[in-house]
């Protein structure tokens, strides 16, 4: 069970997010990614530390927006309206879910498919 620890608890969710036939403007700009990314975090009640995207050739795009409650990443692949997310928070799995709430809206996937993980140091409390 998820512990509430504060921010920086080291008890905390990670959501992986596999998106199919997502927006194609999203999966190959990446200013709009990068600003879509951010806004999503932002609107969710996150607060952003800092992002960066990385452009693949001939196509794809990888990033990473730090939140002060941990990240979020992506990976494209264009080719098939794919998109991967990883969306990671300490201690606050409501944050976790709006993020990918937004993401999902935002994105506009065909089809979803979501993972939960609890996040926690291995062994007794």
């Amino acid at each position: 069970m998820l512990e509430e620890h504060g921010q920086h608890s080291p008890y905390g969710v990670h959501i992986a997010m596999e998106c199919a036939g997502c927006r194609r403007d999203l999966l190959t700009d990446a200013d709009l990614l990068e600003d879509t990314m951010i806004d999503c975090a932002r609107r969710a009640g996150a607060t952003v530390v800092d992002s960066m995207i990385h452009s693949y050739n001939p196509a794809g795009l990888s990033g990473v927006v730090v939140i002060s409650e941990s990240h979020l990443a992506i990976h494209t692949w264009p080719d098939i309206g794919y998109a991967s997310f990883d969306i990671y928070t300490c201690g606050k799995r409501d944050l976790a879910d709006e993020i990918a709430r937004r993401l999902r809206k935002v994105f506009q996937p065909t089809n979803v498919s979501r993972k939960v993980f609890e996040r926690k140091p291995p062994g007794p409390k």
